[in-house]
């Protein structure tokens, strides 16, 4: 039997969408954001999933001056592939939401593969303290709000970043719609494979975070991409971990980082985006399996390289 791929360990180090700043390890800041990715690396990460905050507020920010302040510095410092994030924060229109991605030209970037409900204002009712007076307003409009990626939007990204760019994808899948969606989209010839796909779960609106729906969403995937692509997961809050080593049990990818759960374990935050791709490392070899490298990662993924971005 051939031995299983390495694994690929994505961190996402500071939420755009669905973090709240409620922990002091979060990196803000473009140098903090730098710090924590170049971290993450070191510890394992072979992929940086990035978005960007104001710096004085913690808010969302597509700023592509802010993305640049950071993206550079992490290039310098590390192999990592960098993949800079097209969900932008909540309302935002497609074309804030593709600017630091156009100005960066990077190897990767993602893209949510449906509309949905986003609702994560649940998170409102674990707080009563807030670091940021947007914060709870931010969470609560999510009761009436509906994430927009239609058709036409995803064709306007991928023309702008996969034809104008060469720029590959990191398709998150929030639902099982999401994967037909993408079936489809391969079928008019927007992209081309190898494809890697990021199953989300565990936030309202998509797909619950139960270990048989992973199961499920892999087998469809299987039928309807076969051999031409990657897989990964990421699920939201306490579902973090044991999701991840769910999926590379089941030969998939990983990603972590505070973007997705503030938590290194029960009641305790984790201090920092490294001792997340530290834990799930550890995990990962345990299980006797070989964390991916930045190289070996660019190979599966079809990457055009490093050398081939804007920054």
């Amino acid at each position: 039997m051939a031995k299983p791929n390495p694994v690929i360990i994505t961190c996402a180090p500071t939420g755009g969408i669905h973090t709240p700043t409620m922990s002091e390890h979060l990196p803000i800041t473009p140098s903090e954001i730098a710090e924590a990715s170049i971290g993450a690396a070191e510890a394992g990460a072979s992929i940086i999933h990035l978005h960007a905050r104001n710096p004085e507020t913690g808010q969302p920010d597509a700023d592509p001056e802010l993305f640049m302040q950071f993206l550079p510095r992490i290039k310098q410092a590390t192999g990592a592939v960098m993949n800079v994030s097209t969900g932008g924060g909540l309302g935002m229109s497609r074309e804030d939401r593709l600017r630091a991605a156009l100005r960066a030209s990077p190897e990767m970037a993602s893209m949510n593969m449906g509309s949905m409900n986003f609702g994560i204002f649940p998170m409102k009712a674990k707080y009563s303290d807030w670091k940021h007076d947007w914060e709870p307003e931010f969470l609560d409009m999510t009761r009436d709000f509906i994430f927009r990626n239609t058709f036409a939007d995803i064709e306007y990204a991928m023309r702008e970043l996969g034809d104008g760019h060469g720029t590959k994808f990191e398709f998150e899948c929030y639902d099982l719609s999401h994967l037909y969606n993408l079936a489809w989209v391969i079928d008019q010839g927007w992209v081309k494979p190898p494809f890697f796909i990021q199953m989300v779960f565990g936030i309202l609106g998509g797909v619950g975070a139960d270990l048989d729906n992973l199961v499920h969403m892999h087998g469809v995937a299987q039928r309807l991409f076969g051999d031409s692509y990657e897989w990964s997961v990421l699920a939201a809050g306490r579902h973090q971990m044991r999701f991840a080593t769910q999926a590379a049990l089941l030969g998939g990818n990983v990603r972590v980082g505070l973007e997705d759960s503030l938590y290194i374990g029960p009641g305790q935050l984790a201090r920092s985006n490294a001792d997340q791709v530290t834990k799930i490392r550890g995990i990962i070899e345990s299980l006797g399996l070989d964390i991916a490298t930045p190289e070996q990662a660019r190979a599966r993924l079809g990457l055009k390289g490093g050398d081939q971005v804007s920054f």
